[in-house]
């Protein structure tokens, strides 16, 4: 038995699994739990990537291993090899500033022209110019900059303090379209850019290669062989087999909606990000704030768990009602309301119940997807199918609902580690050249019956 294996250094932990190369079968895996924060030394993950790769058996028989991480972060190295300062993950704003100060520079349209994409606080771009603004003697040390996933790899194969050969940092174009300063069209980094964020020239620094969409870096010491890696939503989408025409929906406590798609999108608002896939296409992407955590809120509310508020959901008619939740309890991203409330419309004695809430709840949450998945279609993407993913997606509840509100097919996949997956199913193609065809469980299909109501009072709300 051939085994190759794919790794998720994510936010909260680092996941391993190992996958028969036949048949795609899962034959170990393991975990081990990163610590919270927005920025993090990175032999914080080293650690527990070690700790995983243990957990899981190790790798003495794998043939090839891929790593996927979490976009964006920006891992900034001296010419030593040594971290110059904790890594900044996406997830850490203080850049918001810069992200602004950067769009009104070089202009939006021009940004997405050159990149694909607007910059927001989470791109590694913002986070360059915060440095070079808030800790210039950092800035100066600068001698490479890599993402997550890239210095991970870099480790993997032997490279570090101790060998310090930053040449040998690669990437892959997923990932590296998160950055701001690359441009997954043509396939190269944009210098300019980069120099205009770091307020100096940046020829002389080492940014990672771009690698193919099967190319190997190189192998370990053992033989074993090393793939490219990826972002996340990029492994996840090679996890989930997605192909042109399918659109993944993600449901944690923010949501995603991403399509692989052959044209490359160029969103001159910023509402979406022009990304692109691990395959050699392309991955426009809409991020929301609120989508898990609002079915958090309401069960805190009404006292139930989420099983149960699945089952009073069923209980209350399409369009709850007339009850709409716009669920803007974070503020939102999509569309672009950071000051934005939550708030609830249309209570009548026969609305304010609680199976028209808890409706309201799924109902909101899924219309705010509906309306990620309506822009990433106005930048010409064909969409046939949704897949449906997230541990709210499990509720029967959401996954029937999703099935009324989108105006298409619906699958939900079973749960399971689909980045960590993805990153096998690289590993797998680089090792043979052919991309594996291995199944995807499904745990429902929802049964397409749109309701057009639910989205006509939706968006009657957001207007007013």
């Amino acid at each position: 038995m051939t085994l190759v294996a794919g790794v998720d250094s994510s936010t909260q932990s680092c996941k391993v699994v190992i996958r028969d190369l036949d048949t795609g079968m899962v034959v170990r895996s393991g975990r081990a739990p990163h610590p919270a924060g927005t920025e993090l030394n990175p032999e914080i993950w080293w650690v527990a990537l070690e700790h995983a790769l243990v957990d899981a058996g190790g790798l003495d028989d794998v043939a090839a291993i891929a790593i996927g991480g979490q976009q964006h972060g920006m891992v900034v190295l001296d010419a030593g090899g040594n971290v110059v300062r904790p890594a900044l993950l996406w997830n850490d704003t203080r850049s918001a500033g810069a992200a602004a100060d950067l769009v009104r520079e070089v202009g939006a349209a021009a940004f997405a022209e050159r990149t694909g994409s607007v910059p927001v606080a989470s791109f590694t771009i913002t986070k360059v110019r915060w440095i070079a603004d808030a800790e210039p003697d950092n800035a100066l040390c600068i001698a490479a900059i890599a993402l997550p996933h890239d210095w991970l790899t870099w480790r993997l194969r032997g490279f570090g303090p101790g060998d310090p050969v930053l040449t040998q940092l690669t990437t892959d174009r997923s990932d590296a379209s998160g950055t701001g300063y690359f441009d997954p069209t043509t396939g190269h980094y944009d210098r300019q850019l980069l120099s205009l964020a770091l307020r100096a020239d940046s020829t002389a620094i080492v940014l990672p290669r771009i690698l193919g969409v099967h190319e190997s870096p190189g192998t370990l010491a053992d033989g074993t062989v090393v793939a490219p890696g990826a972002g996340d939503n990029a492994s996840a989408a090679l996890g989930l087999g997605a192909v042109a025409g399918d659109v993944v929906v993600s449901i944690g406590t923010s949501g995603t909606v991403f399509a692989v798609t052959d044209l490359p999108s160029r969103d001159a608002r910023g509402v979406v990000a022009g990304f692109a896939d691990a395959s050699g296409r392309f991955l426009p992407l809409v991020a929301t704030l609120n989508a898990a955590r609002i079915l958090d809120a309401i069960t805190g509310l009404l006292g139930v768990d989420h099983t149960e508020l699945g089952r009073l959901a069923l209980e209350a008619p399409v369009g709850s009602a007339g009850a709409v939740l716009q669920p803007y309890f974070d503020g939102e991203r999509t569309p672009n309301l950071p000051d934005a409330t939550a708030t609830l419309f249309g209570l009548t004695l026969e609305s304010t119940t609680r199976p028209a809430l808890a409706r309201a709840a799924i109902e909101g949450m899924l219309c705010g997807l509906a309306d990620g998945l309506d822009a990433v279609r106005a930048q010409g993407v064909e969409a046939r199918r949704i897949l449906l993913i997230g541990g709210a997606a499990q509720n029967a509840a959401v996954a029937t609902i999703a099935g009324q509100v989108f105006d298409m097919p619906v699958e939900v996949p079973s749960p399971a580690e689909y980045v960590a997956l993805g990153a096998a199913v690289q590993a797998a193609w680089t090792l043979t050249g052919e991309r594996p065809a291995w199944p995807v469980e499904l745990s429902a299909r929802p049964e397409f019956d749109p309701r057009p109501i639910i989205r006509a009072q939706y968006r009657a709300r957001a207007a007013r």
